[in-house]
């Protein structure tokens, strides 16, 4: 099945096309479906394949020997990143008139180096584990109630989707904590991160704060929790999002809000009595939003709204999360809603919910309650 996101992918040959995301989440698979068309005689380079891990930066000299020989003008590198002074090579190759299509897993690497030494030549999409309708049409399902739940406890990760095997999901886990976070930081306590990230994985929708985990896990300085949560949010594993407030220091000292990249992750490694299924299902909420912005954040004020999307530099949707309203929560969720959308001028608002739909009016501003599966085919929040 051919991803989404590959119909948006720019064909600009003066630019190297630069595709983040996450571990396992198709980036490999999606070099693939190039090379098989448009570039069938491209040539394909994986740098984290085992037999490369000691590739040095004047191995780049056997390379360029062995591009030549393949007549390409269009190059792949996967995980380029992991080998130092990778940038300048890829700049190169760029100034050669080559077509560059370039992966990676680390967010901060990939903007920090590639992004500094390709400043006006490079430009960087996102891949994500499968969306909603990604995971209906590879399995052939209807969107619907029922189907948010299969989702819900599945995730989007390509490799599960076809095994079902849990252990797909614990290994990456695995992965990402040692060879992504610890080998490449340095980090010799472990145990001590793996511990805190299944604690974040097992609190997907709460608020988190540096200086009380700190306490939590015995760890010396709020400093190294926020090393981690940096580390955490660079491999693309988690998100803290924060409280709105036009002041960035407030933004940076208020506690931020967790979510994981993927629901069947968080089924996979925490234990069944930590598992909040409405906590769970606000992060799959999250997940489609982040999937159209990288500017989120949460409201607070008297009431409180789970999310408010921000659009060249201003709050342009708010969005509130309940997996089923009642009798007990709807006053709560209409205020904290309707306080955030009067806050920032907003004529409409949504709550997502599994399966109900509905609508509010006050004050000229309009509240739409609609189920997940309408929610993420929306056009408003686009």
């Amino acid at each position: 099945m051919k991803r989404n996101q590959l119909n948006t992918l720019p064909d600009i040959r003066s630019h190297a096309l630069i595709v983040s995301g996450i571990r396992r989440c198709g980036k490999s698979t999606l070099l693939y479906q190039l090379l098989r068309e448009p570039y069938p005689q491209a040539v394909y380079v994986n740098f984290d394949d085992p037999r490369l891990y000691d590739f040095e930066i004047n191995d780049f000299v056997k390379l360029d020997v062995l591009i030549k020989e393949s007549g390409s003008t269009v190059l792949m590198f996967d995980e380029i990143q992991l080998i130092k002074g990778s940038e300048r090579y890829v700049r190169q190759k760029l100034d050669e008139n080559f077509q560059v299509f370039v992966t990676g897993s680390n967010a901060s690497l990939l903007s920090r180096e590639l992004g500094s030494s390709l400043t006006g030549r490079h430009i960087t999409k996102e891949l994500f584990p499968f969306s909603y309708h990604e995971y209906c049409r590879f399995h052939d399902l209807v969107a619907r109630t029922e189907t948010t739940v299969l989702y819900l406890k599945d995730g989007g990760f390509p490799e599960y989707q076809k095994q079902k095997n849990p252990e797909i999901l614990t290994s990456l886990l695995d992965d990402i904590l040692v060879r992504d976070i610890a080998v490449r930081y340095n980090i010799r306590d472990i145990k001590t991160l793996q511990r805190l990230t299944l604690f974040l994985l097992a609190n997907v929708g709460n608020r988190v704060t540096g200086n009380k985990l700190k306490k939590t896990f015995g760890i010396a300085s709020t400093t190294t929790i926020l090393e981690y949560f940096s580390h955490l949010e660079n491999s693309y594993l988690l998100s803290f999002i924060p409280m709105f407030d036009y002041s960035l220091k407030k933004q940076n000292n208020n506690p931020k809000k967790v979510y994981a990249i993927d629901t069947g992750l968080v089924e996979i490694n925490t234990p069944n009595y930590t598992k909040d299924t409405g906590r769970k299902f606000e992060n799959l909420v999250f997940l489609a939003l982040r999937q159209r912005s990288k500017e989120i954040f949460y409201f607070s004020g008297k009431g409180e709204c789970d999310f408010l999307v921000m659009d060249k530099g201003v709050i342009s949707g708010a969005v509130q999360v309940c997996l089923e309203l009642n009798s007990e929560n709807l006053q709560r969720e209409l205020s904290g809603l309707y306080e955030a959308m009067q806050t920032f001028k907003l004529l409409y608002g949504v709550i997502v919910t599994l399966s109900q739909t509905d609508s509010s009016t006050q004050n000229g501003m309009t509240i739409t309650v609609m189920p997940f599966h309408q929610f993420v085919g929306d056009t408003v929040f686009q």
